[in-house]
């Protein structure tokens, strides 16, 4: 059986990888016994082995930039991109130097993009990663431990599914030596303007929307105030808040389910331009859904940052 390598100092084995991990630097790295089924292999023994002359390019590369931030989720479909993107716009919008850069998924473009990009001076650098843990979040971690990145946001959904899948990303940022910067809960329930909503009798399918407005208005409350809420995802154990309280991180906020903010997405801009107008044009905070929650999470981001 082939001697297994000594792990070299500061090059710690990835959260995923198997019992008796060379180390990622090690020269037995993808070769040796321990290896074998490692859904690490591949990138081991092709990666250089020892230290990476390119980290020393990279470092000076994103020297420039204060804040560099990952964002990260346990799984797919729980809205990081969305939620990378408005923190991104709403960043911009407080006259910040913003860039927001969605990592690929090969290896080699990640490091050629940090290694090779003008970035210039920059407010916030933060970097859209992959769902889930995979070599990919490995290798930006190790392209970055050079270039003092500040931590990860990592965003999920309220359901335990995904609440689970997030703790994981929690540990392997804890093992990788990232600091957690906090958790945004995205889809934290349904919150529509209540006159923007349509209203039907359930027994004869017939529309009474404007009954239902006459009647509120009558009874002295204005429909434009009102917002209608529901928990579509139900936080069956405790949601986000309870994780986070579980495992000692911020929690940052959350964001509802809003068609504003789906439209915002498919259209590529900020939410907060579809608020702003609608405030333009006189209209109650309670058809704003979004812009509050969004900024206060901004808000609680950037006191995070300036505590390191």
């Amino acid at each position: 059986m082939a001697a297994e390598a000594p792990v070299p100092a500061g090059a710690s084995p990835p959260e995923n990888a198997n019992e008796h991990c060379p180390g990622p630097e090690s020269s037995g790295a993808g070769q040796a016994d321990a290896c074998r089924g490692c859904p690490n292999q591949s990138v081991c023994a092709s990666g250089p082995k020892g230290p990476d002359p390119d980290l020393a390019a990279i470092a000076e590369r994103l020297a420039p930039i204060k804040h560099i931030v990952l964002v990260l989720s346990g799984k797919g479909g729980v809205g990081k991109s969305t939620t990378a993107a408005q923190l991104a716009f709403a960043m911009a919008a407080q006259d910040l130097e913003v860039v927001i850069w969605r990592g690929p998924r090969k290896n080699g473009l990640i490091k050629q993009f940090l290694k090779d990009v003008h970035w210039g001076p920059l407010d916030y650098l933060l970097i859209d990663t992959p769902p889930g843990t995979s070599d990919e979040h490995i290798s930006i971690v190790q392209f970055l431990k050079a270039a003092r990145v500040d931590g990860a946001v990592v965003v999920t959904t309220p359901q335990e599914v995904a609440i689970a899948d997030v703790r994981k990303e929690i540990s392997f940022c804890r093992k990788t030596g990232v600091r957690v910067l906090g958790v945004v809960e995205n889809m934290r329930g349904l919150r529509q303007p209540l006159a923007a909503c349509g209203l039907i009798d359930a027994a004869t399918g017939r529309d009474v929307r404007e009954d239902a407005l006459r009647a509120l208005r009558e009874a002295g409350l204005d429909p434009a105030a009102l917002l209608l809420t529901a928990d579509v995802f139900a936080p069956s154990a405790g949601g986000a808040a309870a994780m986070a309280a579980q495992l000692d991180v911020p929690l940052l906020g959350g964001l509802p389910l809003d068609a504003a903010l789906g439209r915002a997405g498919e259209e590529g801009r900020s939410v907060l331009e579809e608020e702003e107008a609608a405030a333009a044009n006189g209209a109650a905070i309670a058809a704003l859904p979004s812009a509050g929650p969004l900024l206060e999470i901004v808000a609680k981001l950037r006191a995070v940052l300036e505590q390191r």
